[in-house]
């Protein structure tokens, strides 16, 4: 049975060329980059070609992007050197975060005493930029607005340059979780005014393990893992050379063919809510329709036995979906995100995400089968 995959949100599969590419890499440079042999040297130097390449797709410097292991690790490293070297003493940011920001966030609390404020958000997710305004203008102390431009489980995209334009006039710092985005959103670090952003490679085709972070070259700050000298002294361990590569080359593929995996995800997306919306009754979509990440569509159906079982029964059916954060837990432990919307609802919340390499048939075959689970047009 071929599975029907629609969890892009929690990671995406490997596109041949990327595997391609990480397979050569594996066959040919073997050498530790940090040699000065022959073999380290060439290691060093594709690399630094990759590093290039993730650069000039989002119009940073070189020396401002840094290889890591993925999104929660460079959200860790934002966050904690901001606070330990940049003088932050204060976080503004919202409880539909990730949880690698929400739980940094809780650490600096405990370790370092900060002062954590949240700013409003309505019903669909979006930020409250008068309240957001007043925050900024109400404090003295140095500042750090962390903020996701995708949210993960409902897709509502924050407004970047709005947000960084208040957070340059207030003199603050501006972070945001860019793992969702990257990729499938043009952006350009030289035009928006931002301190520090985060990708990984799982997220955009490429592998998992590899991530990186863009940290502006005004701020300088102190290395997050101690160890070589590996990427200008800020993270040691000897780095995934063949990561860093798969990922540059599925940020290449990526940005290279934008427009028609966009045109492609949006009309499945649109598609699927359809479907949806013609079949079953009392639904209720999460998010921004308006301004919502077009690979995500989460929807809540109402509370019945057979929609509890839903996740279980569409998996059993070989349909993969999600109704959370993939990095919850390995249970259905629904979505945070939600919750803090909704407050503590029975409905149940389905996240349907997409790529390019999904099909219309696919979602035809989704909607067939929970017409077996849920029929005659009601959950229940």
């Amino acid at each position: 049975m071929d599975r029907i995959y629609f969890d892009n949100a929690a990671t995406t599969p490997l596109l041949p060329e990327v595997i391609q590419a990480m397979t050569e890499a594996m066959g040919t440079y073997y050498g530790n980059p940090s040699s000065i042999h022959n073999e380290g040297r060439t290691a060093r130097s594709v690399i630094e070609q990759a590093r290039r390449t993730i650069a000039e797709q989002l119009g940073a410097s070189i020396g401002e992007i840094f290889f890591t292991s993925g999104g929660s690790e460079s959200n860790n490293m934002a966050l904690k050197c901001a606070v330990r070297d940049l003088g932050v003493t204060r976080i503004i940011s919202s409880p539909l975060e990730h949880h690698c920001v929400l739980h940094s966030i809780d650490a600096l609390q405990r370790e370092h005493q900060i002062e954590r404020v949240e700013v409003n958000t309505d019903q669909a997710g979006r930020i409250d930029m008068a309240h957001l305004k007043a925050l900024l203008s109400d404090s003295d102390q140095k500042t750090l607005v962390s903020l996701m431009y995708a949210n993960n489980e409902i897709g509502t995209l924050i407004d970047m340059e709005g947000i960084a334009a208040l957070c340059q006039e207030h003199g603050a710092l501006f972070h945001s979780d860019t793992v969702q985005a990257i990729g499938y959103y043009p952006i350009n670090v030289s035009k928006t005014p931002i301190a520090f952003l985060t990708g990984a490679a799982h997220k955009f085709h490429g592998p998992k393990g590899a991530g990186f972070v863009y940290i502006n070259g005004d701020n300088t700050v102190k290395p997050f893992i101690d160890g070589g000298a590996q990427e200008r002294n800020m993270r040691g361990g000897t780095e995934n050379i063949y990561g860093i590569l798969g990922m540059a080359k599925a940020l290449q593929l990526a940005y290279a063919e934008l427009p028609e995996r966009r045109a492609k995800i949006t009309e499945l997306r649109d598609y699927l809510r359809e479907q949806l919306e013609a079949n079953f009754d009392d639904l209720e979509f999460n998010g921004d329709a308006q301004n919502g990440h077009y690979k995500l569509l989460s929807v809540s159906f109402p509370p019945s036995p057979k929609a509890e079982l839903l996740l279980l029964s569409l998996d059993i059916a070989g349909i993969s979906v999600s109704g959370g954060s993939a990095c919850s837990s390995g249970a259905d432990a629904g979505s945070h995100v939600v919750s803090a919307l909704h407050g503590d609802s029975p409905r149940k919340t389905m996240r349907f995400s997409f790529s390019h390499l999904n099909t219309r048939a696919e979602v035809d075959q989704v909607v067939a089968k929970l017409k077996e689970i849920l029929p005659v047009g009601v959950a229940g």
